[in-house]
């Protein structure tokens, strides 16, 4: 693919900006709205992205602006010492639609921070400190997140956390341990947790676990595996951390990812979604942990923590969740979308596979469908087609992770945009096979 110039504006932020990811994408947005995003010289973008995942309901929803204008009138930033109804409203709101023993929250800004609350008060409650994760997770860039982050950004920064252990993610695609094809029975679980043994010296903390491993390429948890999981940690005194940054508040056809395997987590933690495009994430645990963290004098104060103004847009956030019924809809769009899909994967023998739950998929380009050797270089070529043609839906834009696509439009993506996001991914497939041939 040919390369263009880069206009004035990328040369100016490249300038004074760091770079954080990689090249920044070559777009400058002047504005966004719904499932759509429009540059500075007039192009339309449909977002498959929701954002950097975010924008569950959609860019700039009716009820986060409002929700932010009432809280301009009020309070926008307090002494962390201080509440404000909001925040007192948020925690009952959230814990209402929660089922017992996810009774208490606290809210801070991102996922990472939500991760490390709930490291730091497992390794508080439990006394160990050691954490297992997936091979392929991703918790974010804190330090803690990031010990059981298991992916390439592990690379070039030193010693990552003591006692960071990990086990293989269930990727029936390609199962880690050379064991299934397509259908995972779990055995990684249990050799992986037999590794984890050995190498332990004795002092678990935790588990943490995303439902659907997003930024490893889409890898779903298979029904009852979180129950086993459950199992598994509780036989060792581990406390099971559940990371719904991407999964919560509607996206997989339920509130929360959990819920289909009837398990209840011993800490929740919330971010993207919940706060809709606001830095707003939560740490929910039960009243015994809180209690017994509590009397050891947990503590855990930053700038913003229970600030007014993003309460403020989390109760917009669950009005909106029950209101217009999400949930429903993400199964319903997400069950035609994933039709679509596939249709897509008869005609194209790149898509190796199609995988992942609601407005969640994942679709993962091979050379082969048989050896099923990963194309990133093709991945790479299509997605910047699409955006070329007016589709974004690759937030992955770390080298060596462009193979597999994450798509996840808004819940209340109408069927006309997702039929215009198939129509822009057909055409680009197309025109991409046709350079890789010339």
């Amino acid at each position: 693919m040919e390369k263009t110039e880069k206009p004035a504006w990328l040369k100016e932020a490249e300038d004074s900006l760091i770079r954080y990811c990689g090249d920044f994408s070559p777009l400058m947005i002047a504005r966004a709205d719904g499932s759509y995003l429009y540059t500075t010289d007039g192009k339309k973008i449909l977002d498959f992205t929701s954002g950097q995942m975010c924008s569950v309901f959609g860019h700039n929803h009716p009820a986060i602006l409002k929700a932010m204008t009432e809280a301009g009138q009020q309070s926008i930033h307090l002494l962390s010492t201080m509440l404000s109804p909001a925040v007192v409203e948020l925690s009952r709101k959230l814990a209402d639609l929660l089922p017992e023993g996810l009774d208490k929250c606290l809210f801070i800004n991102t996922g990472s921070e939500s991760n490390e609350v709930a490291l730091r008060m497992a390794k508080l409650t439990t006394g160990g400190f050691e954490v297992i994760g997936f091979v392929g997770s991703w918790h974010g860039m804190t330090s803690g997140a990031q010990g059981s982050t298991y992916s390439h950004t592990r690379r070039g920064y030193g010693p990552a956390m003591p006692g960071s252990l990990a086990i293989p993610a269930p990727y029936a695609y390609r199962c880690p341990i050379s064991h299934c094809r397509d259908t995972c029975d779990h055995t990684c679980l249990e050799a992986g947790m037999a590794l984890a043994d050995r190498q332990s010296v004795g002092a678990y903390a935790a588990f943490i676990a995303e439902p659907v491993l997003s930024a490893a390429g889409i890898i779903d948890l298979p029904t009852d595996y979180l129950r086993k999981l459950k199992l598994r940690c509780e036989e060792r005194g581990l406390l099971l951390i559940l990371d719904e940054a991407q999964t919560a508040f509607g996206r997989l056809g339920l509130n929360f990812a959990f819920e289909r395997d009837g398990i209840v987590p011993d800490f929740l933690t919330l971010s993207k979604t919940l706060g809709g495009g606001i830095p707003l994430a939560s740490t929910i645990t039960s009243q015994a942990i809180e209690e017994d963290c509590y009397r050891k004098g947990f503590l855990n104060i930053t700038s913003h923590i229970s600030d007014p103004l993003p309460a403020h847009v989390g109760l917009a956030m669950i009005a909106v969740l029950l209101e217009e019924k999400m949930a429903e809809r993400a199964a319903e769009q997400g069950a035609y979308l994933l039709q679509q899909l596939k249709q897509l994967q008869q005609k194209y023998e790149c898509i190796g596979d199609i995988r992942g739950r609601g407005l969640l998929l994942g679709v993962e380009i091979v050379k082969d469908r048989e050896t099923r050797e990963p194309d990133p270089d093709l991945g790479h070529h299509i997605s910047e087609l699409c955006l070329q043609n007016g589709l974004s839906m690759n937030i992955v834009r770390v080298k060596g992770m462009g193979g597999v696509f994450r798509i996840a439009p808004p819940l209340n993506v109408s069927r006309d945009e997702i039929d215009l996001g198939i129509s822009i991914m057909d055409t680009s497939i197309a025109r991409a096979l046709d350079n890789s041939s010339a």
